[in-house]
């Protein structure tokens, strides 16, 4: 998946496979991890939005089923 970086103190990057809507995150402390079932919408109020890490943690961390695919 195609990652793009975000200006975030939490957050390095962010990709999203629409078709699988699977959400994919790389942490600035290097963890990257998928969470799946995710809606094209949150992933579109997550990139825009004023905090990603804030939004993150509201709205997808102990929302959405993930998996840690990297260190």
């Amino acid at each position: 998946m195609i990652r793009q970086p975000v200006n975030s103190s939490d957050i390095s990057s962010m990709g999203y496979d629409e078709a699988a809507q699977t959400l994919e995150i790389e942490f600035q402390s290097g963890g990257v991890y998928q969470y799946f079932g995710v809606p094209h919408k949150v992933f579109s109020e997550m990139i825009n939005s004023v905090s990603c890490g804030k939004y993150f943690h509201s709205n997808i961390k102990d929302v959405y089923s993930g998996q840690r695919i990297s260190k």
